[in-house]
C-alpha cells in the first residue's frame, strides 16, 4: 500500500477535534482518574503521535482526499471560485456586471445633479431658456435612471445574499453528501483504530507502578541499633573528650 498519506494542514483541526473527543469519552476519563495522568499531558502525547495514529485510517483518508480533489476540480470547471484560494478568478462577465450595477446609479445621480443645477441656474439667470429646459429635462431623466438602477442593484444583492447558506459558504460540490460521508468515515476510523488504541496504550503504561532500582534499600540507614538518642560512640561524650569512668564497688 506504500507509505501512509501525510495529514494535510487543512485537516489538522479535524484531528485535534477527534483527539479531544476521544479524551473526553467516559472510558478515557475514568482511566485518567485511575492513573493520575493529567489530561493535558495525554493530549500533548496524542498531538505528537499524529503520524502514528493516522496510519491506521490511511485508506479512509486517501478516499476522502481523492473525493475532495475531485470536488474542487469540478468546482473550477464550473467557474465557481472557492472563498479562499489564490489565483482563482470569477466567471467572465460577473465582475463587469457587478461593477456596472454599482457605478451606474452613482454616475446617473451625479449627472442628474449636474444637469439640474445648470438648468435651474440658467432659468434663474433668465439666459438661454431653450438650453435651460433641455438641461432640466435631462437632469430629471438621469435622476429616474439612477433610482431605477439603484433599486435593481439592491434587489440583486438581496437575492444573492438569500442564496447563501447559513454558514456563509457558497453551496457547491465541496459540501456534497458523498464527501461528507467519506469525511465522517475517516474521522470514525481515526478515533476508533488510531487515537483510542494509542491513548489506551499510553494509559496502560502509565498505570504500571514505577519501582526504582534502589527501592527498599534506604531502610538500612535507620537501624534501631544506631538510632538511639544517647548513642555518641563508645567511650566518648558529645564534647569529644573522654568519658570518666565511675568507680565500681570495692572488691572484697
Amino acid at each position: 500500500m506504500g507509505r501512509p498519506s501525510r495529514l494535510g494542514d487543512e485537516d489538522r483541526s479535524d484531528y485535534v477535534s477527534a483527539l479531544d473527543e476521544v479524551i473526553s469519552s467516559p472510558e478515557i476519563r475514568q482511566l485518567l482518574e485511575r492513573s493520575g495522568v493529567p489530561g493535558d499531558r495525554l493530549r500533548v502525547r496524542g498531538l505528537a503521535a499524529v503520524a502514528y495514529t493516522t496510519a491506521a485510517s490511511d485508506a479512509e483518508y486517501r478516499r476522502y482526499a481523492a473525493l475532495r480533489r475531485q470536488a474542487r476540480g469540478a468546482r473550477r470547471d464550473a467557474g465557481m471560485s472557492p472563498l479562499s484560494g489564490p489565483g482563482d478568478q470569477e466567471r467572465p462577465g460577473a465582475g463587469v456586471l457587478a461593477v456596472l450595477g454599482v457605478l451606474t446609479p452613482v454616475l446617473a445621480a451625479v449627472a442628474a445633479a449636474t444637469f439640474l443645477l445648470l438648468g435651474y441656474g440658467l432659468r434663474l439667470a433668465e439666459a438661454l431658456p431653450d438650453l435651460a429646459g433641455t438641461l432640466v429635462g435631462v437632469g430629471w431623466l438621469s435622476l429616474v435612471v439612477a433610482g431605477a438602477t439603484g433599486l435593481v442593484s439592491v434587489v440583486a444583492l438581496y437575492r444573492k445574499a438569500a442564496k447563501q447558506p447559513a454558514g456563509g459558504t457558497a453551496s457547491g460540490p465541496d459540501r456534497s453528501p458523498a464527501l461528507e460521508d467519506s469525511r465522517e468515515a475517516w474521522l470514525a476510523a481515526l478515533r476508533d483504530r488510531g487515537i483510542r488504541p494509542f491513548l489506551l496504550q499510553e494509559l496502560a503504561e502509565a498505570a504500571v507502578p514505577a519501582r526504582g532500582p534502589g527501592a527498599g534499600h534506604g531502610s538500612r540507614f535507620s537501624s534501631p541499633a544506631f538510632a538511639g538518642p544517647d548513642y555518641s560512640g563508645p567511650g566518648f561524650d558529645g564534647s569529644g573528650g573522654p568519658v570518666p569512668r565511675r568507680p565500681g564497688p570495692a572488691r572484697p
